[in-house]
């Protein structure tokens, strides 16, 4: 394991954290100590601490925001958003631990009283990906602590800076440190947390190759809750619409958008072959248009660069690929720095493809599709082992009806962007992208487990049949 960590700043190249990497033994031996006191707390005190924790958030919102850009590449604006979505988790997580996992109780004078209670599992793994680096760990972390967990958070190697930065606001908040703890490390440290024998649940947030792994190492241990939320293949579908500037907006709003970093951004378009040419034109007009920079730029950039130059060599290798096996470019994918990772978005015609590779393509990269009815269009989305999200544009209500009902994705929208799902709602998808634990508003149910319990002041019983 290296144990040295350096983060650079995507858009300029310069340094921005360096660390150490963590001992895994230390913390998950931490993090045990300190969970049952948390745990044996009234959760109104562990409400109170997490909304100071969300004052702690408001307090830093600029400098926080600032922090993101520059880890990330994200445009400020975006940034800021992020940590607007921090903010608003706290009082999401509050609501929903009350309604999904509340207390119940039904009495009976002669069978006294059966309870429904809820319990943490213990000390949670956290595992969060670069591209929201606050947001998406935090959308485990405040629900786990809210059910009296203790949390070890391992940010992705790439963005440290951002998750140290937001362990330390709960720690300011008076939440003890030893129950948010950061692991800084790589892929083997990771490694090394989820097979820890003092881990009780993993919460991961990331690639389908690292989830996939996880949930392998994992399958024997059927104690240690898992959930995965793992991207996507995600289709967005344009039907029969008069509107199609609207369209086009939407399309280029899902697919590029944090520069395609989104597990919900669109990766292939389906379009009706009548709508082709039409629709096309004006997805390349706003192409054109699009601002690339930056995150403190003026005019404000609506993309930034990805995360790193090793993932923009690999998004142009993947478009000279496709274009080598049968793909026609329609809006060619370009580095305008060599040693910065900026790209322009590329979106390039799979239709006349043989083979069409099933992966997440995570960067501004669009699969253009042709399809002549909406049966085609339905399995075409379909052809997917992912299913994370999917959005039809256009159509009539019975249009949306068989495609909502025929699609299989976990986020399914109409007239909307594939991204951009709310926090007050379920998140998360089947095959490829999720094991069908999804996170956001569902969080509570994988942070807690029921206890139902029968429950009498004084012991009471009679013998029945079969006595003598």
């Amino acid at each position: 394991m290296s144990d040295e960590l350096i983060s650079f700043e995507p858009a300029t190249g310069a340094e921005l954290w360096r660390g150490r990497a963590g001992d895994v033994d230390a913390v998950v031996a931490t993090a045990r100590e300190a969970w049952p006191q948390w745990a044996a707390q009234p959760l109104a005190r562990r409400a109170e601490l997490l909304r100071r924790f969300a004052n702690e958030v408001r307090k830093e919102h600029e400098h926080f925001a600032e922090l993101i850009a520059r880890e990330t590449g994200k445009p400020l604006w975006e940034a800021r958003t992020e940590v607007e979505s921090v903010i608003a988790k706290v009082e999401i997580s509050i609501r929903a631990y009350s309604e999904r996992t509340g207390q119940r109780k039904l009495d009976s004078a002669l069978q006294g009283t059966a309870a429904l209670r809820h319990k943490p599992h213990g000390v949670m793994a956290v595992l969060g990906p670069y591209n929201f680096p606050a947001h998406l760990p935090n959308g485990h972390i405040v629900p786990a602590l809210l059910a009296g967990n203790a949390v070890i958070f391992k940010p992705s190697e790439k963005t440290p800076a951002t998750g140290e930065f937001l362990a330390s606001l709960f720690a300011r908040a008076g939440i003890p440190a030893a129950l948010v703890q950061v692991l800084h490390g790589g892929p083997d440290h990771g490694k090394a947390l989820v097979a820890h024998d003092g881990i009780d649940g993993v919460l991961f947030t990331g690639s389908a190759q690292a989830g996939i792994a996880i949930n392998r190492r994992l399958a024997s241990n059927p104690g240690r809750v898992v959930a995965l939320e793992m991207g996507g293949n995600n289709p967005i579908v344009v039907w029969d619409t008069p509107k199609i500037a609207d369209a086009a907006i939407l399309v280029v709003q899902s697919a590029f958008t944090s520069a395609g970093q989104r597990c919900t951004a669109a990766r292939r378009l389906i379009v009706k072959s009548s709508m082709h040419d039409a629709l096309v034109e004006e997805v390349k007009k706003l192409i054109d248009r699009i601002i690339i920079g930056g995150p403190f730029d003026n005019p404000a950039p609506f993309m930034g660069p990805v995360i790193d130059n090793d993932t923009a060599d690999r998004l142009i290798e993947s478009f000279v690929y496709l274009i080598s096996h049968g793909g026609k470019a329609i809006c060619h994918m370009r580095r305008p720095e060599a040693e910065l990772p900026f790209l322009t978005p590329g979106l390039i015609d799979i239709t006349a493809m043989a083979e069409r590779p099933d992966v997440e393509l995570f960067g501004p990269l669009l699969q253009l599709v042709r399809v002549d009815d909406l049966d085609a269009a339905i399995a075409e989305a379909n052809n997917t082992r992912f299913g994370l999200s999917a959005s039809l544009i256009g159509g009539a209500p019975q249009d949306y009806n068989r495609f909502w009902a025929n699609i299989r994705a976990g986020i399914v929208n109409w007239n909307r962007p594939t991204n951009g799902a709310s926090s007050a709602a379920p998140f998360g998808g089947i095959g490829y992208s999720g094991n069908h634990r999804p996170a956001a508003y569902y969080a509570a149910d994988y942070c807690a487990y029921p206890v139902a319990s029968s429950e009498m002041e004084q012991p009471r019983a009679s013998v029945g049949v079969g006595f003598s």
